[in-house]
């Protein structure tokens, strides 16, 4: 059996997820944690790889249950917390059997993107917004978004040098909501190297008059990353929701 454990952190404190050396990462401080309660250097597979600064309101990780069998499982999110920086907290601990597996059980996820459109930098958005600071046709967006959904080769929309052969990913919803936060909802099978930041950058252009809605169908049939709009920021970014 496994433990699946459920928590949220704020990314702008981490390198991403994945261990990494000379550099924080969330993986590594919560190996920290349960080293502290069972002595052993356990194995944590994570749901997702966020990159550096993505935040996550949802995130689901494994662990051996074998080797924290002597901590009740109603008690280990509160017993990890102990041991865990206030930017990450476990919210749940559930046994699931050996076959599930947190990335791969996965059928959906979802994630957020907002950002800041006042006029003046806000300073309680840092690290948590893409403070643009100007105004943005939602309108015009959500026309655009609807040209990716549906099921397409998404190789404009992946960062460059990704060794993913299989670009093809099927997009469930796309939904832009506006005010001083615009945000933007999407949810799909899978998503490519940066492809939600990627996304975003191209609707802003949208969202600013630069390109009209119709070209991001015609970037989407290009398959050339050169052909879509910058990144995005990875701060603006959470992963919200991820469905077994």
């Amino acid at each position: 059996m496994k433990i699946l454990l459920q928590l949220a952190y704020d990314g702008s404190v981490f390198h991403g997820w994945q261990v990494q050396k000379n550099a924080v990462t969330v993986q590594e401080t919560l190996q920290n944690a349960i080293e502290a309660l069972s002595g052993q250097r356990l194995p944590v597979t994570g749901c997702s790889r966020t990159d550096a600064g993505v935040h996550a309101r949802v995130f689901y990780c494994t662990v051996p249950a074998k080797e924290l069998s002597h901590i009740a499982l109603q008690n280990l999110p509160s017993a990890l917390n102990a041991h865990l920086p206030d930017h990450v907290v476990i919210v749940s601990s559930v046994l699931v059997n050996d076959k599930f597996h947190p990335r791969y059980s996965c059928k959906q996820k979802e994630y957020l993107y907002d950002i800041y459109t006042g006029s003046y930098r806000d300073p309680f958005c840092i690290g948590r917004s893409w403070q643009l600071c100007r105004e943005l046709d939602v309108v015009r967006m959500n026309e655009a978004g609807s040209f990716l959904c549906g099921t397409h080769d998404f190789s404009s929309f992946c960062a460059s040098g990704s060794s993913v052969i299989d670009k093809v990913r099927t997009i469930s919803a796309i939904e832009i909501s506006g005010g001083l936060h615009v945000v933007m909802r999407i949810c799909a099978d899978g998503f490519l190297y940066n492809m939600v930041r990627i996304i975003m950058g191209t609707l802003v252009q949208v969202g600013t008059g630069k390109i009209s809605p119709e070209t991001v169908s015609a970037i989407l049939e290009g398959k050339d990353r050169a052909l879509a709009g910058t990144t995005a920021p990875a701060c603006g970014l959470y992963l919200n929701r991820v469905i077994y």
